[in-house]
């Protein structure tokens, strides 16, 4: 293939859902059904945002698990001990609540990336 053919070809491979240009060319050859999906520009902006929020809410739960954890060593100092027992039930529903945005922001994920 000269340069212009294989941009042509690599420009229709994109537009299915075959990730290796051997499955492609093999479904192609043996006249089998190929899968092309409609990329719309604003899902995939979407997704690439749900992605980096994900990672940003694991960032801030493993940051405000360490401080915790940090302060237990405190807890020689009564009005610690007291802090980090009241906070415990906060930071359960901190948890329980960014798991269930992770889950659904991984639904989503593949709901829209057909994963």
């Amino acid at each position: 293939m000269n340069e212009a053919e294989f941009k042509t070809f690599a420009s229709l491979q994109k537009k299915t859902t075959e990730k290796y240009a051997s499955n492609y060319i093999r479904k192609i050859l043996l006249q089998k059904p190929v899968i092309v999906t409609h990329r719309n520009q604003s899902s995939d902006d979407f997704l690439k945002e749900m992605a980096l929020l994900r990672k940003e809410l694991n960032a801030i739960g493993n940051n405000y698990n360490q401080a915790v954890k940090k302060l237990h060593t405190l807890d020689k100092i009564p009005e610690f001990r007291v802090w980090v027992q009241q906070n415990e039930a906060l930071k359960q529903a901190f948890f329980a609540k960014t798991d269930e945005i992770k889950s659904h922001i991984c639904k989503i994920y593949k709901q829209w990336s057909r994963i």
